[in-house]
């Protein structure tokens, strides 16, 4: 593997010639630095400050373009530290015009930023420098963004999580009021999202309303509301004992009705709008070879794969599953010097919704899928290394990855018998 990589920077390194003009950008919000380096890394010409709009990324071609000229270069490379989303509408641009835009990771240069003055002084135009001096050496990646479907996906995936995150909140928030104004109501419904339960809160929100309106009432309610199973007449009276004893606020109801309609208008959208964008997602999906068939491993459904494929992309453009693993941020870091080895962890340096997302696969796996279960019973048992339940849970995660990346890759359906193999069957007979 490392000599693998050690290939692939001595490509990225010939990639540059005589011929190369090689650009170090800083972007920013509103303005952005660029500088100017030939192959050897002697800057050419001054800096250029260039705003982020169509006249000021035309300002600078028109400053690269003057720079070749000049010094008789044919081709531009052109490294961007990717901080933030700002790079985005700059990647795109240059990409129409057929110039090749390159990513250089934003802890290389934090960490080599110091190597030319010695000093932690952090600028906008030192940087330009750092960044087109990494790129001359080779340490920089080709962006890969999604592109089409996977495109979309990733944007509704990221709207979902945002989502998920105001409904937590908006959830929260309806919980806080209940526990002030009516803590015995949760005794009388344990769910609370329960259609009866939320006409309830509609109609008959505080202590005060369920005395005032009777059981009977609240029984017609029900019934009119289209509530025909599960409460009745022995739910409603249990709801009218309890609010005649409710030790709830009674102070501030008005404003308190209020507060409660809003949140409850808020819970309804929120769940709407999660309903309508999960169906767009299934609909992507549908369109995504090897997607059924990565849904046909047993507990994994389509958020799950939806959620790999918005944050991997496309699987052909991987070589092996290890890829995915280090763009998942779950390669082992080792931390050793002489005598001394420390813990090995893993790196973190990835993409943390995939990471946290298969994390909540893997735990349903081990809890529900036969293969996996008996997997993570071999981890943590085993004589030789065996491994802690979360250091176990990581190896699942990888396990994952390989699965979804076989089944996606060759469009298959998931065979059991093939997840262990046969001489993992034959360490798990021997530990039992």
């Amino acid at each position: 593997m490392k000599h693998n990589q050690s290939s692939k920077q001595n490509q990225r390194i010939s990639r540059i010639s005589e011929t190369t003009l090689v650009i170090g950008t800083d972007i920013a919000k509103h303005n952005h630095v660029a500088r100017a380096f030939n192959y050897r890394g002697i800057e050419l010409g001054t800096r250029c400050l260039f705003q982020n709009d169509e006249n000021g990324l035309l300002n600078l071609l028109a400053w690269a373009e003057s720079i070749q000229q000049e010094h008789g270069l044919t081709d531009v490379l052109l490294g961007v530290e990717p901080t933030g989303h700002y790079w985005f509408p700059l990647f795109h641009f240059l990409k129409r015009r057929g110039v090749e835009v390159v990513l250089v990771n934003p802890h290389h240069v934090k960490k080599s930023k110091e190597l030319d003055d010695n000093s932690p002084t952090k600028n906008d135009i030192k940087d330009a420098k750092v960044v087109a001096k990494l790129v001359i050496d080779g340490r920089y990646t080709q962006p890969q963004l999604p592109e089409g479907v996977y495109a979309d996906l990733r944007v509704l995936m990221n709207q979902r999580d945002r989502l998920c995150g105001d409904l937590n909140r908006v959830k929260g928030r309806i919980h806080n009021w209940l526990d002030r104004f009516f803590p015995e109501y949760t005794q009388v419904f344990k769910d609370w999202e329960g259609k009866a339960s939320l006409i309830t809160l509609q109609h008959f929100p505080l202590p005060k309303d369920v005395i005032a309106a009777g059981e009977t009432t609240v029984v017609a309610t029900w019934k009119k509301n289209d509530v025909q199973r599960a409460v009745g007449p022995k739910r409603a009276s249990l709801l009218h004992r309890k609010a005649q004893k409710s030790i709830g606020l009674t102070e501030g109801t008005v404003a308190a009705k209020h507060e409660l309609a809003m949140y409850l208008e808020q819970y309804a959208m929120l769940c709407r709008q999660l309903e309508q964008l999960m169906e767009l997602v299934a609909g992507l999906v549908e369109q995504i070879p090897g997607a059924t068939h990565m849904m046909s491993i047993p507990c994994i459904g389509l958020i799950t794969v939806a959620g790999f494929l918005a944050e991997v992309g496309d699987l052909s453009g991987y070589d092996h599953s290890q890829q995915i693993v280090r763009h998942a941020g779950l390669s082992l870091r080792e931390n050793s010097s002489g005598l001394h080895k420390g813990e090995t962890t893993i790196s973190k340096r990835g993409r943390c919704r995939l990471r946290a997302l298969l994390f909540r696969a893997a735990l349903t796996m081990v809890a529900k899928n036969p293969e996996f279960r008996a997997l993570h019973l071999y981890f943590t048992t085993r004589r030789n290394n065996p491994l802690k339940k979360k250091q176990s849970m990581i190896a699942i995660c990888n396990k994952l990855i390989r699965v979804l990346f076989e089944l996606g890759r060759k469009q298959k359906n998931y065979d059991a018998s093939k997840v262990l193999g046969p001489h993992r069957e034959a360490q798990l007979q021997a530990a039992a």
